[in-house]
């Protein structure tokens, strides 16, 4: 009752009260987690980092790290910096993973942190990001902020206008520059870069478990796997198409964008986003499907 109460406002209520409604439930969940979860493995490391852009998972990541069994066997508890003062760009406390951190990575660094950390940066085929966005703003982001002036322009307009306008905003709100950011960044043994494709591919299993060892926490083989079937594609998408809710859990395959792009919505993507796909090591236009199979992130 108390998720669902929560879900309304989220999609219903002022901004204000709907993060502080996030905020709420974030903390609930934590102090029933203290109480009932015992931990087993206590992290070596004050804070972990999930650091990204929107459409990269980002919601499923927060999942998979607010789990209690990541607690178990971290002690560290979620932490959404969104929802408190000083959102994204004040510190996060010591024992608590900050997740979805939408920050370039000179931002981040010049965050305050409270000690010792990992962090993480989950990358995307850009132009499979712009597909992505497009649909999920068009029809299925919850209404908070602008995203209902947004959802108008795209439902009034045929798709390439709709693709040319979100690569538009894309561009303007610097998500573009976000992600070349932490690919050009020097390398360093706090960060690491994951691919979006690897974390929810048939590798599944090897990539999270490199991305929470990464991060000092070390599931047993058996746990992963359930914690990875709790949080499938299908459970999530199911969970929110419950009554009162709204999924946006839409999982497109990799290379979606071909399906999308003509010449004039390419070159525009050009302007906006210049050679940033290759640089996180995705293939050329020009390229065949599924050349970076198996390659690893122009950066670390």
């Amino acid at each position: 009752m108390i998720d669902r109460a929560v879900e309304f406002a989220k999609h219903h209520s002022p901004n204000s009260l709907r993060v502080a409604a996030r905020r709420a439930q974030m903390e609930a969940r934590n102090a029933r987690m203290r109480l009932t979860v015992p931990v087993v493995a206590k992290n070596e490391f004050d804070n972990v980092f999930h650091c990204t852009v929107r459409k990269t998972g980002s919601q499923w990541i927060k999942a998979l790290f607010s789990d209690p069994a990541v607690y178990r066997h971290s002690g560290l508890l979620p932490y959404d910096p969104r929802f408190y003062a000083g959102g994204v760009t004040a510190p996060v406390p010591a024992g608590r993973t900050g997740l979805a951190i939408f920050l370039s990575h000179k931002r981040f660094e010049a965050v305050p942190k409270a000690g010792t950390y990992r962090a993480f940066f989950v990358i995307r085929d850009p132009r499979d990001v712009v597909v992505s966005s497009y649909f999920s703003l068009r029809n299925s982001h919850a209404p908070m902020g602008d995203i209902p002036q947004a959802r108008k322009v795209l439902q009034e307009r045929p798709k390439k206008e709709g693709m040319l306008h979100v690569i538009e905003r894309l561009r303007d709100k610097k998500q573009f520059g976000q992600m070349r950011s932490w690919a050009v960044a020097p390398p360093a043994e706090t960060f690491r870069l994951f691919r979006y494709e690897d974390l929810t591919g048939e590798g599944q299993a090897e990539e999270i478990d490199r991305l929470l060892r990464h991060c000092g926490i070390t599931l047993p083989p058996a746990e992963l796997a359930a914690l990875l079937a709790r949080y499938s594609f299908t459970n999530m998408k199911k969970g929110k198409e419950a009554p009162g809710r709204v999924s946006h859990y839409r999982k497109g395959a990799a290379g979606d964008w071909r399906n999308h792009f003509d010449d004039e919505i390419y070159a525009a993507y050009t302007r906006a986003a210049g050679d940033l796909a290759e640089v996180l090591g995705y293939p050329s236009r020009d390229d065949a499907v599924g050349a970076h199979d198996g390659q690893e992130p122009a950066a670390r």
